[in-house]
């Protein structure tokens, strides 16, 4: 299954300038925050979590919630995705991958996932 999400940064600016931290920890967890280096790196991680919620078919919600959905990065600054265990169980999730851009106005995510084969 494939998700993609494109978010204006300009949005992430807004709630960045209103709430600062506080503002980033409704959809990031303390991990996640340290990474975040500015309003487009938000914008990314947000296009992320929506892709890979739009990638499990569920959206977020109360099947799979923004802190359900983890970004961390490799040693080379690639973004990389994982899930909390309750939800890859429930999904039967095997593999997961994610690809974020930034042009312009707008951050872009693409999350592919595989279940596990019945």
């Amino acid at each position: 299954m494939i998700g993609i999400d494109l978010v204006k940064t300009q949005r992430m600016e807004r709630l960045l300038g209103r709430f600062g931290e506080r503002g980033l920890s409704r959809f990031l967890s303390p991990d996640e925050i340290l990474l975040v280096k500015n309003h487009r790196n938000a914008a990314g991680f947000w296009a992320a979590k929506e892709a890979c919620a739009k990638a499990l078919g569920c959206g977020i919600g109360a099947e799979c919630g923004f802190h359900d959905i983890i970004l961390s990065k490799n040693p080379k600054g690639a973004p990389l995705i994982d899930l909390s265990e309750r939800v890859k169980t429930a999904f039967a999730i095997e593999n997961l991958s994610v690809s974020i851009t930034h042009d312009g106005d707008y951050a872009i995510a693409v999350v592919a996932l595989e279940r596990h084969r019945a």
